[in-house]
């Protein structure tokens, strides 16, 4: 199951994809997918909100460390615009 959601979150729906070629490995009817095609819309959301979100935090991080991101820039812009007022 590891190696199979490897990029899950880039591809929306491909949840579906991963469940229905994992889930006869493990006994459960194939059938059972149809139940989740109901709420995997919102799931996938999810999944999308939260790799859009650990993508940034990581990039932003990564240029912190490098000594790429000042703390003035890393300010946001509303911030910048109260402090200069």
């Amino acid at each position: 199951l590891m190696l199979a959601s490897k990029g899950i979150a880039g591809v929306p729906r491909s949840a579906l994809v991963v469940l229905a070629a994992t889930i006869p490995s493990s006994n459960i009817p194939v059938a059972g997918i149809l139940l989740l095609m109901g709420i995997d819309h919102f799931l996938d959301m999810g999944r999308s909100a939260i790799n859009v979100l650990g993508n940034g935090i990581a990039t932003a991080m990564l240029s912190k460390n490098e000594g790429l991101l000042t703390d003035e820039e890393a300010q946001p812009d509303w911030e910048v615009e109260k402090a200069e007022a």
